[in-house]
């Protein structure tokens, strides 16, 4: 971008100065040698000093990154004087007086814009940060009475499995009201799954069958946090509740090429259910956060084939920073 903007000032400056025609050549030749020299080793100044000027404060930054062109300007200047001006007089030093206060004028611009563009990134990710929150805390698991409920019956027949209940309930709320992390791996998410199940396993009994498919591999996949546990949890309240006797929810994650697909399955929910609504939410809701987090390549879409009703997730292959949890399932 700096060395198409110089030589388009370049060329602005010969038309304005050739005298007849349009183009001075040879003055645009010349023109073009000293502005490229002049921007190259600038640049290649200021990134070589890149780390040294990140500790400075925006002034102290601005004033040694103007010191540096206007030096590096005037030492071409002199050299480029001295080869086709070898006997210096007043108007050498004035044309390389007009030289620095041009390009003390065009750094500033730069560094105004460059400076614009920084404010404007950090307010968008910011933004973009207050966005991923707001949509990650309205994910709180609708299941929060019927678990009580399940605990409090639990309480005086089984102690212990009453207890690890309460242990899982406070890890899923303990996700839902953690909104620092963007990205997690895979097999936390799937360990905040298994612990949701447990929970609904104690309430429905032999009516929830669970069937896992998980690809080796896949356990540092990055993955939104709670993105795959809803869709679960749409699984059990739209798939498996409404049914007399039960169903099957099959959660299956697979690596083909340079995408990871999640996939969660169950037998169709009843259409006239007035709850669906609360399903279609919680998709927009993941899809929204997909679209911020990796763009156009993480696909969320849903469909119904042989009574089955699936949503399928696509992400693209990369690992989460963090380390990963460790795997609880059965």
């Amino acid at each position: 971008m700096l060395l198409i903007t110089s030589e388009l000032l370049v060329l602005v400056l010969a038309i304005v100065q050739a005298e007849a025609g349009w183009i001075d050549w040879n003055y645009f030749g010349l023109l073009s040698l000293f502005v490229q020299w002049t921007t190259l080793t600038s640049a290649a100044l200021i990134c070589l000093l890149r780390q040294w000027l990140a500790r400075l404060t925006v002034a102290r930054a601005t004033l040694s990154i103007v010191t540096i062109v206007l030096l590096d300007v005037f030492a071409f200047s002199l050299f480029a004087d001295s080869v086709l001006h070898p006997q210096a007089g007043v108007a050498v030093w004035q044309g390389i007086a007009k030289k620095l206060l041009l390009a003390l004028l065009i750094v500033l611009m730069v560094l105004r814009y460059f400076y614009l563009q920084h404010q404007w990134q950090q307010q968008r990710e910011a933004e973009m940060q207050s966005h991923l929150t707001a949509l990650q805390a309205r994910i709180q698991p609708h299941f929060l009475f019927n678990s009580m409920n399940t605990i409090a019956s639990l309480i005086a027949v089984n102690p212990d499995q009453a207890e690890e209940a309460v242990l899982d309930l406070s890890e899923l709320f303990r996700a839902s009201l953690r909104t620092v992390d963007q990205l997690i791996p895979l097999n936390q998410e799937l360990d905040l799954c298994q612990r949701y199940l447990a929970i609904e396993a104690l309430r429905l009994g032999d009516r929830l069958t669970l069937e896992w498919a998980i690809g080796p591999g896949l356990e540092t996949q990055a993955i939104p946090p709670l993105s795959l546990q809803p869709l679960v949890e749409n699984a059990i309240y739209h798939g498996i509740q409404p049914r007399p006797d039960g169903g099957t929810v099959r959660i299956e994650a697979q690596s083909r090429g340079d995408f990871v697909y999640l996939m969660v399955q169950n037998p169709i929910p009843d259409q006239n259910d007035r709850q669906h609504e609360g399903n279609r939410m919680a998709l927009a809701n993941i899809r929204l956060r997909l679209q911020a987090l990796f763009g156009a390549p993480a696909v969320l879409k849903q469909s119904h084939h042989n009574d089955i009703y699936t949503v399928t997730l696509r992400l693209p292959r990369q690992s989460a920073n963090s380390q990963p949890a460790t795997d609880q399932r059965s």
